[in-house]
């Protein structure tokens, strides 16, 4: 039996002996890194233009930086191992200083942001946003720099069900696949027999199924395997603990919902209106998550979440005020890789190529030796 409770514990394959095994040794990049920029920027502008189209979203600003007693910062997981990057602004000779910190991602600030700009069921919002994730190993698909299409969408509460949230799902990988026919069309040396196109339909499988196909791996192995075969998928209901004792994942307690109970296919009772987008990213020969989504908490299953994690003390800031007394909209939304995305469609071996950031020496030269060019 394999360490599943270690396989919990935080992203990235946490050593660097073992990337150095991972990163390809006859990768050889399909574009120049002048191609690779303009290719990016053709990638980001058709994604931005087109969710926008299919989920009826607007472009809009997002923080860098947030107030910590906002509750809007994202935790990412719930045992408080990854936290954000904070400091104080002094502000007029400390007489109205403010405690701030770098957002981790924009998940909870999105939903309040509804309500700010007025969002009705159906409308929603996109952003363009960037945080630092100072607790994460940096090997080939994992950085302290973040980018994310940061997305949410007002809803009824009668969409908040499994349907209405595949029904989402499917217009985000027609935007992905279409971004991927747009960049090979201009840069036909894309198209390559040695990494296969993307499939044109994803795959839906809820974290317990997954586990029934693979009932002794950990949750990293098992989306290997499950990549491996359908090359794309659609993991359903991380963050519940499923029957071997473990959740898929850890996953927060305040913004997707993970604990309502669902329904699946057979009639078998399931939980969790949340998932991720994993695929099989052919160059790396490893899987590749480009996006994790879900519907958002309403009062009750944010309290549920909140008591299963032993949280329920932030139910007093102001994020967690607005969902119990109703004064946010019910929601939808997620944050979709944007230096994961190219990576993926430009066929590169390492975010370094797409994304300017920091990376250690150890890596660098890594890579170097790889034939796999870091932005400097």
């Amino acid at each position: 039996m394999h360490d599943k409770k270690a396989d919990l514990v935080g992203p990235g394959i946490g050593d660097y002996a073992e990337l150095e095994k991972t990163l390809p040794n006859d990768y050889h990049s399909l574009l120049s890194p002048k191609e690779t920029q303009i290719a990016t920027y053709a990638v980001k502008d058709y994604i931005e233009q087109n969710l926008c189209k299919e989920l009826h979203l607007i472009r809009v600003t997002v923080p860098l930086i947030v107030d910590v007693g906002s509750g809007v910062n994202d935790y990412l997981d719930r045992d408080g191992s990854r936290t954000p990057v904070r400091f104080r602004i002094s502000n007029d000779h400390s007489k109205n200083p403010v405690d701030a910190e770098v957002v981790q991602a924009a998940t909870k600030w999105k939903r309040m942001a509804l309500k700010q700009f007025d969002m009705q069921a159906g409308e929603g919002l996109l952003t363009d946003m960037r945080a630092v994730r100072k607790d994460y190993f940096l090997d080939h698909d994992h950085s302290a720099y973040v980018d994310q299409w940061d997305w949410e969408l007002a809803i009824t509460k009668d969409q908040r069900n499994v349907e209405f949230l595949k029904q989402v799902i499917r217009k985000i990988w027609n935007v992905l696949k279409g971004a991927e026919v747009h960049v090979q069309q201009l840069f036909p040396q894309l198209k390559t027999d040695k990494y296969p196109d993307l499939p044109d339909e994803l795959t839906f499988l809820h974290a317990e199924e997954l586990l029934e196909r693979y009932p002794d791996l950990p949750r990293k192995q098992r989306e290997t395997r499950i990549a491996q075969e359908y090359r794309a998928v659609f993991i359903i209901g991380i963050g519940w603990v499923l029957q071997d004792g473990y959740p898929h994942e850890m996953r927060a307690a305040d913004y997707d919902d993970w604990a309502t109970e669902t329904t699946s296919g057979d009639g078998r009772p399931m939980h969790g209106l949340n998932g991720d987008i994993l695929v099989w990213n052919p160059v790396t020969k490893r899987r590749h998550e480009l996006t994790s989504m879900g519907i958002r908490v309403t009062a009750e299953s944010l309290k549920k979440q909140l008591e299963i994690t032993g949280q329920l003390d932030m139910l007093k800031l102001p994020y967690h005020q607005a969902i119990l007394n109703d004064h946010i909209p019910l929601s939808i939304g997620g944050g979709i890789g944007q230096s994961r995305t190219f990576m993926l469609l430009l066929k590169k071996a390492h975010l370094g190529e797409v994304s300017a950031t920091v990376w250690p020496k150890i890596l660098k030269d890594m890579c170097r030796k790889k034939n796999i060019h870091v932005i400097e």
